[in-house]
């Protein structure tokens, strides 16, 4: 069986309600999971973020919004923890990707990085939105939906909803659906590994598995 569809077993798999917890752990292990299609998007400070460009990094890829009022919070009060955590790293980046890119402007984006207290090395992109949902779905195999739109991007793939896919409020205009997952993707652009950002254990696999791709690039490229 090929990584995709290994992966797309397990993500069918976490979708079950009652999906046992050794799934969880899978995704969890240091692994190969695809390579990050190319895409470019607009930073909080105006400028152009490119998959490419982030090469030589580890980084941690998450997706949110700034409205949301349940899981996003959690997510960016995890992410500000590893970026104290990591600070002294100078190739380690975090990667909040809005699914709002309507509302979420650069200018709102930089209040509420600002809000966080993060720093140049977390970057917060916004863009086109369909490029943005087909990357979450077909790039990084997680749910994301917004019943507010009359369709759903045609993005080719087999299932909209990916794995810890997670209903998130927005303020009175209805809900986002989006996955609650952190992504560590290497210095090559590969995914290495998805932690739910609202699971404690979890995030202590996910600093775990930074550490050792920071420690051992070497390992990166064989692992």
């Amino acid at each position: 069986m090929g990584v995709t569809a290994t992966l797309l077993a397990v993500v069918t798999l976490l979708a079950r309600p009652d999906a046992p917890s050794t799934a969880t752990t899978d995704l969890e292990r240091l692994g190969r999971y695809g390579m990050v299609p190319s895409f470019a998007l607009t930073e909080r400070s105006g400028g152009r973020v490119t998959r490419d460009g982030l090469r030589g990094s580890i980084w941690v890829v998450d997706f949110i919004y700034t409205e949301c009022t349940e899981t996003c919070p959690t997510q960016s009060l995890g992410f500000a923890q590893l970026q104290r955590e990591f600070a002294g790293s100078a190739d380690f980046r975090l990667v909040s990707i809005s699914v709002d890119p309507a509302h979420d402007t650069p200018e709102v984006l930089r209040k509420y990085a600002e809000r966080y207290e993060a720093s140049e090395r977390w970057l917060f992109l916004t863009g086109d939105k369909r490029t943005i949902y087909c990357l979450a779905r077909e790039g990084f195999r997680l749910g994301v939906a917004d019943p507010r739109a009359t369709e759903s991007p045609e993005c080719g793939g087999t299932s909209w909803i990916g794995p810890g896919a997670a209903w998130a409020s927005h303020g009175s205009q209805g809900l986002v659906m989006h996955s609650a997952r952190f992504v560590l993707v290497d210095r090559r652009g590969r995914i290495r590994a998805y932690h739910l950002a609202t699971d404690p254990d979890s995030l202590a696999r996910l600093r775990a598995n930074i550490r050792r791709l920071l420690r051992a690039p070497a390992e990166e490229e064989t692992g």
